[in-house]
């Protein structure tokens, strides 16, 4: 069978069950095809709970790249899932790209997974100016400060700190619009930024 007629009807999610089903093959034969194309980079495999392996046939695969959910998703305990992942070719984007990207979504779930970059966090310079081109400087300070609550993290540095923290005359704003916390109002008064979680929200970390 040639590969691009086997990439067609083996697009998606695997098992070897059904690959034999859907290609009429045995048993010997799906296992065949699955180590043909994984040799050639269209395959990635990963095993579930139950030590069974499952397959992801993708061109996608053979490309490379990296979307930013799976790099939250491979740091975070919170997991993701989104019917549409961009790949970004070429390189893997930074933590610090995935953090500012995971912020500007708006998303609840995506920003409470992200907070686990903060682990690993360790180029503040680039986070600085990443966060000030977007104008959410003080969103990514306030959220770093929750962080510290749930889990250990890298220290913030003091440059980007004192760079990020308002003015007298700022006003509040949010990260996520109309959402504000209930238990963190520390944070939010030293940011002037709302927090969109409560304790309750993070349970998930412990």
């Amino acid at each position: 069978m040639e590969k691009r007629e086997l990439l067609q009807k083996l697009a998606g999610i695997q098992t070897i069950e059904s690959v034999m089903d859907l290609l009429k093959v045995d048993k010997r034969m799906a296992i065949y095809y699955i180590h043909r194309l994984r040799k050639e980079g269209y395959v990635k495999t990963r095993r579930q709970s139950n030590n069974r392996r499952v397959y992801t046939v993708s061109l996608d695969n053979k490309l490379g790249g990296k979307s930013y959910y799976e790099i939250i998703n491979q740091h975070s305990p919170i997991k993701i899932s989104t019917p549409v992942i961009y790949r970004i070719y070429g390189k893997e984007p930074s933590l610090e790209e995935t953090l500012i990207y995971a912020i500007k979504t708006k998303s609840l779930r995506t920003i409470l997974a992200s907070l686990a970059l903060f682990k690993k966090m360790n180029n503040w310079v680039e986070l600085y100016h990443l966060a000030k081109e977007n104008h959410i400087e003080r969103q990514v300070g306030a959220l770093y400060d929750l962080a510290v609550q749930i889990m250990k993290v890298r220290k913030m540095s003091s440059k980007f700190r004192s760079s990020a923290l308002p003015k007298e005359a700022y006003k509040f704003e949010y990260v996520v619009p109309e959402l504000k916390s209930r238990d963190f109002t520390e944070i939010e008064k030293v940011w002037r930024i709302y927090l969109p979680f409560n304790k309750k929200d993070l349970e998930e970390y412990k």
